[in-house]
């Protein structure tokens, strides 16, 4: 490996997927600004919309995230066309 390219501020972070609450813990350089108390053990939190344990790739089900009612919006709009 190149030395000094590599950035040395690894940290335990706490990862939270905001679709279904999973949390996980790994190291991770990203920056924040809150956190997140596990198990009596306050962590950086990175939020996320979507992870292992939410995305359809590796769960093997169909499940929407909605967050902004795009959805829902959508169907009013064509209610009108529907048979």
């Amino acid at each position: 490996m190149r030395k000094g390219i590599h950035p040395e501020n690894y940290r335990l972070v706490a990862f939270k997927d905001m679709s279904n609450e999973d949390v996980f813990i790994t190291k991770s350089t990203a920056e924040t600004k809150e956190t997140l108390e596990v198990e009596g053990v306050e962590y950086p939190l990175i939020k996320l919309e979507i992870s292992r344990t939410s995305h359809p790739f590796y769960t093997g089900k169909a499940k929407l995230v909605d967050t902004a009612g795009r959805i829902d919006k959508f169907k009013n709009k064509y209610q009108k066309f529907k048979k």
